[in-house]
């Protein structure tokens, strides 16, 4: 139960983090938001560390383990982002959502032990977050021309106009977009397993701390040192709820893996179905079909899960 705990608990904190990193990300850049996420994670989870108590030591393997955890975090986004950016909505969302069933596997391939039955959920629940994050078919027009232009990574949207709006690619790189949204799917896949694994050894919070901390360096110093680290006051509400968000809800899927990673991996990645839902009555973004039997399929296969876990 503390697996389910963890796991749903982290998909809803993380789908309130996507839809105001979503929202904030267009007005600074993604870069920019993730390395305040970065700052906010780290200040938010300082004091919760502290309160739990300093490690008196930790081991070498688990050291290593969270350096991987904390990379990972950091090298998926980055994957993602750079999916996203040459090749369509509908063909990169679904691949990266993989990334809980592909931890799943990777838990189970090391020794987690689940059930058959609960084998079979996971992978119904798994379908589910796939159907979910798949959006109606579009024109084909690269991503960056859908919305997503202002989401990439080094910074704010050009004005309309300008050279580098209208120099984007005649067509998508379909073949490169899937190779990086499995790249990302896998690296995310990676550091779901090493923080698991690491947080029954040490606080979850410390796991979470850790993945925080490596993301200063990779991703806070650079823009500090260039300075490209911008705010605005418009964005800093949504960038301080999903700093918050984020760090909350990697704290909870670290506790929910010291009983199962397996199912902690599966029911957080459905955090894109939450987020959907949410952006349908927030937004008034529509749910496609395959959507909304996403949604259903997550619903129903949770309480089967929760049955058999009881």
């Amino acid at each position: 139960m503390i697996a389910i705990v963890g796991g749903l608990g982290a998909a809803i904190l993380w789908a309130a983090a996507t839809l105001a990193s979503s929202r904030s990300s267009r007005m600074i850049g993604s870069r920019v938001v993730l390395a305040w996420i970065m700052i906010i994670g780290t200040i938010v989870g300082l004091p919760i560390a502290l309160a739990t108590g300093v490690p008196s030591e930790v081991e070498p393997d688990v050291l290593f383990l969270l350096v991987i955890a904390g990379v990972s975090y950091s090298g998926g986004l980055y994957a993602a982002y750079r999916a996203l950016t040459i090749g369509k909505v509908s063909i990169v969302a679904p691949i990266v959502a993989t990334e809980g069933a592909l931890a799943a596997v990777l838990a189970i391939a090391l020794g987690d032990a689940l059930a058959l039955g609960s084998i079979v959920v996971l992978a119904v629940i798994a379908v589910g977050v796939v159907l979910s994050s798949m959006e109606p078919a579009r024109p084909d027009v690269p991503a960056g021309d859908i919305e997503l232009t202002a989401d990439a990574l080094e910074g704010p949207a050009p004005a309309a106009g300008s050279f580098a709006a209208s120099a984007t690619p005649a067509h998508t790189d379909t073949r490169q977009a899937v190779i990086l949204s499995l790249v990302a799917a896998l690296i995310f896949a990676v550091g779901i397993v090493s923080a698991g694994t690491a947080a029954a050894s040490i606080a979850p919070i410390w796991v979470s701390l850790s993945s925080r901390i490596v993301g200063l360096v990779l991703v806070a110093l650079p823009l500090v040192l260039q300075r490209r680290l911008t705010m605005t006051r418009v964005v800093l509400p949504l960038i301080m709820l999903s700093g918050t968000a984020e760090i909350l809800g990697s704290t909870l899927s670290a506790w929910g893996a010291t009983d199962s990673i397996a199912i902690v991996a599966v029911l957080g990645s459905q955090f894109a179905a939450i987020a959907a839902v949410a952006a349908f009555f927030l937004f008034g973004e529509r749910l496609s079909r395959l959507q909304t039997i996403g949604v259903v399929t997550i619903v129903a296969g949770v309480t089967v899960l929760a049955i058999l876990q009881a």
